[in-house]
């Protein structure tokens, strides 16, 4: 159990600081500011802060768990740089969340199928592209089903079940662990693509309706759209983790 809680933990926090990272550097290259990186859950009380460069402070919170960027000041939740970049910019910045953990994922397959199988690196880079894609279609046919009343929910898992097989593949070996992080990296760069509220999906969906509008929609939309996106998401966390605890104790 503590080797699971240890994988998941290390694992699911590299994984979500990758995706950051890729918010950060857009939004650095796009001239809009990012008052905060953070190492920890966005809502746990701010531990430390390591230093500072240009306006970003980075931080350490109290639960060691994520990561996240904030494009606010603290005490504003109104992000105007980010509201008022243009519409390319923001696009750039919320699906490079994504493209980070799919390139990361990428990354990481070469040299498990190099030390793993002990494959040519041309080969590996090859398979390691070939799986993204197979994943990638993989994952949209899922929820395309699911959404459409065709699919089932019984595959989906919660963090016990993340931190479960997390755990399994630590056991397995450092390179089942990177294989694992891999998938993982994969899976959340894709769900985050949804288009679903409080997701970068989300976003980029209400960035379509603007450009549709030819209007920006009001900073008490996304506002609103992001709560019940929250709110949804805990939900979901919560009816998901029920399941991981009844599969643990059958």
């Amino acid at each position: 159990m503590i080797i699971s809680l240890i994988a998941f933990i290390v694992v699911f926090t590299i994984i979500v600081l990758v995706h950051e990272l890729g918010h950060f550097i857009a939004a650095r290259r796009s001239g809009v500011k990012v008052y905060e990186f953070s190492l920890g859950f966005p809502f746990s009380p701010k531990l430390l802060t390591l230093f500072k460069h240009k306006e970003t402070s980075f931080t350490i919170r109290m639960l060691p768990i994520g990561g996240f960027v904030s494009f606010s000041r603290e005490g504003d939740e109104e992000a105007k740089d980010l509201f008022e970049a243009s519409f390319f910019n923001r696009s750039v910045i919320m699906s490079a969340g994504s493209l980070f953990n799919i390139l990361f994922a990428f990354l990481i397959f070469i040299p498990v199928f190099v030390f793993g199988k002990h494959l040519p690196v041309i080969e590996s880079v090859v398979l390691s592209a070939k799986m993204i894609l197979e994943i990638t279609t993989g994952t949209a046919i899922f929820f395309f089903n699911l959404f459409s009343g065709s699919g089932s929910t019984q595959v989906l898992i919660g963090p016990i079940g993340i931190a479960s097989l997390a755990g399994q593949a630590a056991i397995k070996g450092f390179i089942s662990l990177m294989f694992f992080s891999g998938l993982l990296s994969m899976s959340l760069g894709i769900i985050n693509l949804l288009p679903l509220p409080g997701l970068d999906g989300g976003q980029l969906s209400m960035l379509f309706i603007e450009a549709i509008r030819r209007k920006p929609l009001s900073l008490r939309i996304y506002h609103i759209v992001t709560v019940l996106g929250m709110s949804l998401f805990i939900i979901l966390t919560v009816l998901v983790t029920y399941k991981d605890i009844i599969r643990l104790l059958v």
